[in-house]
């Protein structure tokens, strides 16, 4: 089985060599960036299937790695992972406004880090779905290909909004509990908030308008469109 590829993003060279030694011990390949605009470089070069980055960095800084990231069309799916000694709900809030899928506060314990990383891609790499596409009012979603189409024009989606939409879509009219949206997209092992949940709502309707995702109250979400 070919070894999944990690790429880390951080400039402190300690922490760097703790984490790379944890997860090459795991089994995985390895690659390492000292800074942003190198991690950019690289990620493009290497097409890792995550990346751990550090939020705090000199010349470009993690959220502005995140958004280049994403912007990419060649490595706009990759899982990426932040690291950050700043547990504060805006400094999170910006990691995922950014298109981050998961947050990792420092100070790093080996265990829950690798836990975290398995869990991360495991839920990639899951088989999605019996349907391969979903059409719902002018919105394809192509659940193999993990695109996103709106009356003809292909939109760039995250890969956890992508699942977050999939989800809500592939059953129009149910309502999705909160606790049912985190075990399903991010998995037992990995630890989200609501405000989340939240963000990656907002980033949705942003793209795709307001109508199609409702909110109830106290509950979660659904999926407003015709199946």
């Amino acid at each position: 089985m070919k070894s999944q590829k990690i790429l880390i993003i951080e400039d402190d060279p300690d922490i760097l060599e703790f984490v790379s030694f944890n997860l090459r011990k795991e089994g995985y390949e390895v690659f390492v960036a000292k800074d942003g605009v190198k991690g950019v470089q690289m990620c493009i070069q290497v097409q890792p299937d995550l990346v751990l980055l550090d939020v705090m960095m000199p010349r470009m800084d993690g959220v502005e790695v995140c958004e280049r990231i994403r912007s990419n069309p060649t490595i706009s799916n990759t899982i990426v992972a932040m690291l950050s000694a700043r547990g504060e709900d805006y400094s999170q809030l910006a990691a995922f406004d950014a298109g981050a899928d998961a947050y990792i506060t420092k100070p790093i314990r080996p265990k829950l880090l690798v836990s975290k990383v398995k869990a991360l891609l495991r839920r990639a790499g899951d088989e999605p779905m019996k349907q391969s596409r979903l059409e719902r009012n002018g919105l394809v979603i192509d659940l193999e290909r993990y695109t996103v189409e709106i009356h003809g024009k292909t939109l760039s989606l995250p890969r956890k909004e992508f699942e977050l939409l999939a989800l809500l879509a592939k059953k129009p009219g149910k309502v999705y509990a909160r606790e049912t949206i985190m075990k399903k997209v991010w998995g037992d092992e990995v630890v989200v908030g609501d405000r989340t949940i939240d963000v990656h709502i907002r980033k949705i309707r942003e793209k795709i308008g307001d109508s199609r995702v409702r909110t109830v109250k106290g509950v979660g979400y659904t999926f407003e469109g015709e199946s």
